[in-house]
């Protein structure tokens, strides 16, 4: 993997629960790592869902390799949030190969 590819920066970011003042558990997304990465393949699918029309867009990123990166995490790449479905390590942690999906719906 050379480093000339990987042109796009990345956020990884997982949901943790914490209390708030008044002891009520909170959600919120904490940032793993901010990285360097390859978009491989992105595309843009729409289906006819229940109330409308929901564009799925997949995009697999390329990057080193990071530890603790599951489908519970979510990617934060030019203002969009997308979530993980799927990890492939490349090699023996040489790098990370990462299946995403954003949804956007419209009528």
């Amino acid at each position: 993997m050379g480093a000339g590819k990987l042109d796009k920066s990345i956020s990884i970011e997982r949901l943790v629960e914490t209390l708030d003042e008044y002891g009520v558990p909170r959600a919120a997304w904490e940032p793993i790592a901010t990285l360097k990465a390859q978009i491989v393949q992105a595309s843009a699918e729409e289906f006819l869902r229940s109330g409308g029309i929901a564009a799925e867009s997949t995009v697999i990123f390329r990057t080193r390799y990071i530890e603790g990166v599951t489908p519970a995490a979510r990617i934060v790449f030019n203002g969009h949030e997308y979530d993980v479905k799927e990890t492939h390590e490349i090699g023996r942690r040489r790098g990370l190969e990462i299946r995403s999906t954003a949804k956007e719906s419209g009528s």
